[in-house]
């Protein structure tokens, strides 16, 4: 008897909304943790993303911005975390490309976190201030090589992707450019549009202000097409630069050994929220590209990913830290 009641019991649970039981699963606010300022493309994505993830897990969405070391020190905090569905992580490309820097790192991205679902795709840019006389990449290669040491092109913060595209640039375009980087993104496309800096590889998303304003100007998208609302900006490909291939991408992560329904439902309240027009044609409007995954897909992505930026570290000569 006690048996069948506990079936029926189980039953009646199963038979809920898929809204109702992912509530039931969280039972205090959830802290999302991102390894960066606030300001960049990934925290304006998760700040549009979080009210739509809340009305699906029926508790507050907290985000907690921990910058420092390229995103080490607040990936190793929530490794650490307990697996219980209340602290997650904003994974990001930085996570894949961080140990083609490092000799040593305290977490294994591969093996210390569990899954849950990418969010969006971001196209990488070659920028560059109004004022240099260049127009393509053909064109600003050619202006370093005759004025070597002249040019500074910079990035965020070492061991970030951004930084290895733009190291990656520099290898492959035989450019030499002196590389500075900045603490987040914003402060560098502000170093960009004042002329401090005269180049900077970026992430598309937090450089389209001051692109719309004029302060800065493209030379190329370093994806495999086009951005679907800058059809006139070519991709590094049709700029001479076919192998030039640098695009980032974010998504969430719980500590390992996380119970199978709360990624489940934090996966569903990933797809709550990109499946919201106004959100999905906001997102093009800033420069990413939105892309639910299953958590095996992104399970799957993680290890070919970190392979990836390895060897994109090898080609660009970086020697770990």
């Amino acid at each position: 008897m006690i048996a069948r009641r506990a079936l029926l019991c189980s039953a009646s649970v199963l038979a809920l909304p898929a809204v109702v039981r992912a509530q039931a699963l969280f039972t205090r606010p959830v802290r999302f943790v991102l390894g960066f300022a606030a300001g960049g493309a990934g925290d304006i994505t998760v700040r549009m993303l979080v009210p739509h993830m809340q009305a699906e897990i029926g508790q507050p969405i907290v985000v907690d911005n921990r910058p420092g070391a390229g995103g080490i020190i607040s990936a190793e905090a929530v490794a650490r975390a307990a697996p219980d569905g209340h602290t997650m992580y904003l994974l990001t490309t930085s996570n894949m490309a961080a140990p083609a820097f490092y000799r040593s790192m305290p977490f294994d991205v591969t093996r210390d976190f569990a899954p849950v679902g990418r969010m969006v795709w971001y196209d990488h840019v070659i920028a560059v201030n109004p004022q240099l006389p260049v127009n393509t990449l053909t064109e600003l290669i050619a202006y370093a090589k005759a004025r070597p040491g002249t040019l500074n092109i910079g990035s965020i913060a070492v061991g970030n992707a951004q930084h290895l595209g733009v190291e990656l640039f520099r290898a492959m375009a035989g450019a030499p450019m002196t590389t500075v980087t900045y603490r987040s993104s914003p402060e560098l496309i502000t170093a960009l549009s004042t002329g401090e800096i005269q180049v900077a590889g970026e992430l598309l998303a937090p450089a389209l202000p001051q692109v719309q304003a004029g302060r800065v100007k493209l030379l190329a998208v370093t994806a495999p097409t086009r951005f679907p609302t800058l059809p006139d900006v070519l991709t590094s490909a049709e700029s001479g630069m076919p192998d030039y291939i640098v695009r980032s991408w974010n998504a969430i992560v719980f500590p390992a050994n996380t119970p199978r329904p709360q990624i489940e439902a934090m996966n569903r309240a990933i797809r709550r929220a990109l499946g919201v027009p106004e959100i999905r044609n906001r997102l093009i409007e800033l420069g990413g590209l939105p892309e639910a995954s299953s958590p095996e897909e992104l399970g799957a992505m993680i290890p070919n990913e970190v392979a990836a930026w390895g060897r994109m570290a090898q080609l660009a000569g970086i020697e770990k830290q």
